[in-house]
C-alpha cells in the first residue's frame, strides 16, 4: 500500500483542525478514524494490477547514434476503471527519455505508451521492471507493484561508411565489365578474345586463336569471383585502445562491414571470426544481401576483452575453418613488440596456404603530434610521435617482405582504404 501527497495534505489539515477546534484526545481519535476509514476505502476501491495486461515487442533494433521508441501496450481486462501512474525502467546506457505515464483506463480498453531510447553503446540492453501505482477514486492511497515485461533494444554498429558502398560496388561492376566502358584490368578468370592493339601485353596473345583468325587476338580477363574471404577480428586488450571517438575495435567493425558488403556484391564467400583466447563471434555460410545485416547483428555485442590475444590459437582456429586458399583479412594492432613476439612467428603458417592482409587503425593524434613543432614541449612530443611512426613503418616493411599486404589508416579513413585495397587485389587477380 502507498499513500499520496493528497493524503499527506489531508492529514495536515485534519491535524490543524484538531489543534484549533477540538484540542483533545477525542479529537485526535476522531481524526485518525476518519483518515483511516478514507484510506482503507480508497485502497479497497483501487484497481488491481492483475486486471492489466502489459505487452511489448521483445526486440527493438536501432543503429548506434540514432533514436527509437519502444511501445508498451497496457490493456485493462477488468470490469472497473483503473487509475494511477506507470514508470518504465531502462538502463542509463540506453539513454531513455523516462517520465511518468498517467493511467485512466475504462474497462476493456487499452493505451499505448512510448519511451524514447538513444543507445550510446553497441549491443543489447534489457528493460527493467515496469512499476505500477494504482490509486483509488479519491487519490489518497493505492497499491504499487512491479511487473516484468521482457524486452531488449539492440544497438547495431553505426556503419557510417555505408554511404561508400554504392560507389565501391559501381567501381567493382566497372572492373567486371558490367558497365558500358570495359576495362583491361588483369584477372585470373578468362572472359573473351579481342583484337590486339598497340600497348597490349604480348603475353596476352593467344596464338592458337590467332592461327584460326585473320587478326592477332589477345585474351581478356575478368576479376576473380567465387573466392573465399575470412575476416578475423582481434578482440584482445589492444582492441580496447581509444582512437578518435571510439575504440580500435569500433573502427575495425566499421571497415569489416564495408568489406563484407562489397565482397558479397562481388560474388565472394565471406565469413567472419572474432577471437582473443576463444571464439567470441562467428558468421559462416551467409551470402548475398543478407550478409551485411547478419554481420551487424553478430558484431553488435562484440566487445574487447582485457586479455592478451592467443595468436597461436587464432591461427589454428583459422586453419581448421578454412581448407582451401582464401584471403585472410586480419584486423589487429601493429605495435612493435606485439608484432615481433606474436604476429611474425605465426604468419608463415598462414601465408603458406592463404593470402594474408593485415588491417590496422592508426591514431590520428600521433600523426598530429608529429606535425606540431610550435613550442618546445610540442617538439618533444613530435620526437616521440616520430619514433612511434618510424617503428610502425619498420613493422610494415617487415610484413611486406614476407608477402603480407598491410592497410593502415585513421578511423575515418580505414573502411575506404580497405575497400580500395580489396578492389586492387580483385583487379590484379591476387586473391
Amino acid at each position: 500500500m502507498v499513500v499520496t501527497g493528497r493524503f499527506a495534505l489531508l492529514a495536515t489539515a485534519a491535524a490543524a483542525l484538531v489543534m484549533f477546534a477540538v484540542p483533545s484526545g477525542w479529537g485526535v481519535l476522531g481524526a485518525c478514524l476518519l483518515l483511516g476509514t478514507l484510506l482503507l476505502v480508497d485502497v479497497g476501491l483501487a484497481g488491481r494490477a492483475e486486471a492489466l495486461t502489459l505487452t511489448r515487442d521483445p526486440l527493438t533494433i536501432v543503429r548506434l547514434g540514432r533514436g527509437t521508441e519502444v511501445e508498451l501496450v497496457v490493456t485493462n481486462t477488468g470490469t472497473s476503471t483503473v487509475r494511477g501512474m506507470l514508470w518504465d525502467s531502462w538502463p542509463d546506457s540506453a539513454r531513455p527519455d523516462l517520465g511518468t505515464h498517467h493511467l485512466d483506463l475504462a474497462p476493456r480498453t487499452r493505451i499505448r505508451l512510448r519511451t524514447s531510447l538513444t543507445p550510446i553503446y553497441r549491443g543489447d540492453r534489457a528493460a527493467g521492471p515496469v512499476t505500477l501505482r494504482l490509486l483509488g477514486p479519491l487519490g489518497l492511497a493505492g497499491r504499487q507493484r512491479r511487473v516484468d515485461v521482457p524486452a531488449r533494444v539492440r544497438a547495431l554498429p553505426a556503419f557510417r561508411s555505408e554511404r561508400l558502398l554504392r560507389s565501391k560496388v559501381k567501381r567493382l561492376h566497372h572492373l567486371e565489365g558490367r558497365n558500358v566502358a570495359n576495362t583491361r584490368g588483369q584477372g585470373t578468370e578468362f572472359d573473351s578474345f579481342r583484337e590486339y592493339v598497340a600497348g597490349d601485353d604480348v603475353r596476352s596473345i593467344d596464338w592458337r586463336a590467332t592461327a584460326r583468325a585473320t587478326d592477332v587476338l589477345v585474351r581478356t580477363w575478368r576479376p576473380e569471383r567465387n573466392r573465399h574471404v575470412l575476416m578475423v577480428l582481434d578482440t584482445g586488450r589492444a582492441a580496447a585502445g581509444r582512437v578518435g571517438a571510439g575504440t580500435r575495435l569500433d573502427a575495425s567493425i566499421e571497415a569489416a562491414l564495408l568489406l563484407g558488403g562489397l565482397a558479397a556484391a562481388a560474388g565472394d564467400t565471406v565469413d567472419l571470426l572474432a577471437y582473443d583466447r576463444a571464439v567470441r563471434a562467428e558468421v559462416r555460410g551467409v551470402a548475398g544481401h543478407q550478409l551485411p545485416l547478419r554481420l551487424m547483428h553478430t558484431l553488435a555485442g562484440v566487445t574487447p576483452r582485457l586479455v592478451d590475444t592467443d595468436t597461436g590459437g587464432l591461427v589454428r582456429t583459422v586453419i581448421s575453418r578454412v581448407r582451401k586458399r582464401a584471403l585472410i583479412v586480419w584486423f589487429t594492432g601493429l605495435d612493435g613488440p606485439t608484432v615481433t613476439e606474436h604476429l611474425l612467428p605465426a604468419l608463415p603458417t598462414l601465408t603458406r596456404r592463404h593470402r594474408v592482409l593485415i588491417v590496422s587503425v592508426t591514431d590520428p593524434e600521433i600523426a598530429a603530434a608529429a606535425r606540431d613543432r610550435g613550442t618546445a614541449e610540442a617538439v618533444y612530443k613530435a620526437a616521440a610521435a616520430e619514433t612511434v611512426l618510424a617503428e610502425r613503418a619498420v613493422v610494415q616493411e617487415s610484413l611486406r617482405r614476407r608477402g603480407v599486404a598491410v592497410v593502415t589508416a585513421s578511423p575515418d579513413r580505414l573502411a575506404e582504404a580497405l575497400a580500395d585495397e580489396y578492389l586492387e587485389l580483385k583487379q590484379s587477380g591476387s586473391l
